[in-house]
């Protein structure tokens, strides 16, 4: 098989790689979640002091977490998307796991915070005022929460930003919690339980710290240099292995780094072949695991088949 079938054979035409358009599409939904959690802030703090509602606190906390996180997931993707320079030689990705760490870390902050407040509440309840109009800003959150998690999944789609990612899962957990709040109103207003507004308040706080525990997770697996799951690990060494020079595919070690992918693995050649030939063959593998993993780094390492046991395991 000549190198140019195997290219044709290995393409994956479906997947792109983060491109000048999926640049601007992420800088874009970045902004646009700035936008929405300064809007929903400014209308919540109305609608809180206008109905002293402990459930509409925590919807206003974590639109408040949501402006801070949104302005940090702007400085993190533009980071992210900073070319490589000569003190940072493998690129930036690591702003987006570092953003999504700190993400974790003040969501459950302000989950802990609310479960106090709705624990005060129970203890010293107080009425809701101005029910119709918080009900309002409620509906108003929830279409907005709607609108940005759907721009968001369809740009995580594209481009797999992680501190995205992370962004529309805090907003559909604020959808959530929207909706917590909704019902708490009525409860609360139209039938008189008075406890429906700081039991939802703490339920809503226990939705955060799940979605914290899922943030800080990923990013701290990143940071950390975790390797790639298996399945992907395996369609490497399938890739690599389908080229019909290479003999074995040992030492193989992976790692993310926000958008960006990282691969090194040793190829088992033939012992008699010319340096040459061996460089067109890394290369030709090199190409096409970037086919496959667009905008990853691979490097290749060619070893004469048979030493495999110096380097360590076969794959």
């Amino acid at each position: 098989m000549s190198d140019a079938k195997y290219h044709e054979d290995l393409t994956m035409p479906e997947q792109s790689i983060v491109s000048e358009q999926g640049s601007a599409m992420m800088r874009r939904a970045a902004t646009a979640s700035l936008v929405v959690s300064l809007f929903l802030v400014g209308i919540k703090t109305f609608a809180y002091f206008a109905s002293h509602s402990v459930a509409l606190l925590a919807s206003l906390a974590d639109s408040a977490l949501d402006l801070f996180t949104a302005w940090l997931n702007l400085l993190a993707i533009r980071s992210a998307l900073t070319p490589a320079d000569d003190d940072h030689r493998f690129g930036h990705g690591k702003a987006e796991p570092l953003a999504g760490l700190a993400q974790g870390a003040f969501i459950a902050a302000s989950a802990l915070f609310l479960v106090i407040q709705g624990v005060n509440r129970i203890l010293v309840p107080e009425p809701i005022d101005h029910s119709v109009e918080a009900l309002i800003v409620m509906c108003i959150a929830i279409a907005c929460a709607i609108g940005l998690i759907l721009y968001e999944r369809k740009v995580v789609a594209h481009t797999g930003s992680l501190a995205l990612e992370a962004d529309q899962t805090h907003y559909f957990g604020d959808l959530v919690t929207n909706i917590g709040v909704v019902l708490a109103l009525l409860l609360t207003t139209r039938m008189g339980w008075t406890l429906a507004d700081p039991l939802i308040a703490i339920a809503v706080a226990g939705i955060m710290l799940y979605s914290a525990f899922g943030v800080g997770r990923q990013s701290f697996h990143q940071l950390m240099d975790r390797e790639m799951p298996d399945a992907e690990r395996a369609r490497i060494c399938a890739i690599a292995k389908s080229h019909p020079a290479v003999l074995n595919v040992h030492d193989l070690k992976t790692r993310t780094a926000g958008l960006s992918s990282f691969i090194q693995l040793h190829l088992g050649l033939d012992p008699n072949m010319r340096l040459a030939e061996a460089h067109a063959i890394s290369d030709a593998v090199e190409q096409a695991l970037q086919e496959a993993f667009p905008g990853a780094e691979v490097i290749i390492h060619q070893d004469p088949a048979g030493l495999e046991p110096l380097h360590g395991p076969a794959d």
